[in-house]
């Protein structure tokens, strides 16, 4: 696992949202960029995170931050997720985990004593010019808003 770190240029990425849309990296040039990566749809852990990150949503928006979500989850749950949350960002189905690989967070994971191989739960902060200004490893899945925007 090769993970991206801080001062790196963001992959450009290209995959699909929860509804088919395409998104791209460049669909986001001149904003700032949280992309969460998170590892199930629906998951106690990825809820809260995606629920907190949601209720700040115009928090971001007023410091200029546009959020992204990703998992390897289908469309089909992604947008069951997105629906009984109301959530105002699009989640990406990286079914293919192109985009979870180019950010380098696909790999070995230990749970109740097993290694298996998955999503590790990271968030990255894209500045206006595609640079990784911050990445959270260690991620307060009930405070990751604050933990991002109290970074500053």
């Amino acid at each position: 696992m090769n993970m991206l770190s801080v001062g790196d240029k963001a992959p450009e990425f290209k995959a699909l949202d929860e509804q088919g849309n395409t998104v791209t990296l460049s669909d986001y040039k001149g904003k700032k960029l949280v992309v969460f990566f998170y590892p199930k749809a629906s998951t106690p852990g990825c809820t809260a995170e995606a629920c907190d990150l949601n209720t700040n949503f115009e928090r971001f928006q007023s410091l200029g931050y546009e959020i992204l979500g990703v998992s390897a989850d289908s469309a089909k749950r992604q947008s069951n997720f997105k629906t009984k949350y109301s959530f105002k960002y699009p989640l990406l189905a990286d079914e293919d985990k192109s985009v979870i690989e180019a950010f380098g967070v696909w790999g070995p994971k230990k749970f109740m004593g097993k290694e298996y191989d998955g999503i590790h739960r990271t968030t990255f902060i894209i500045n206006e010019d595609g640079i990784i200004e911050n990445v959270i490893t260690k991620v307060k899945t009930k405070a990751h808003a604050a933990q991002i925007l109290d970074a500053k």
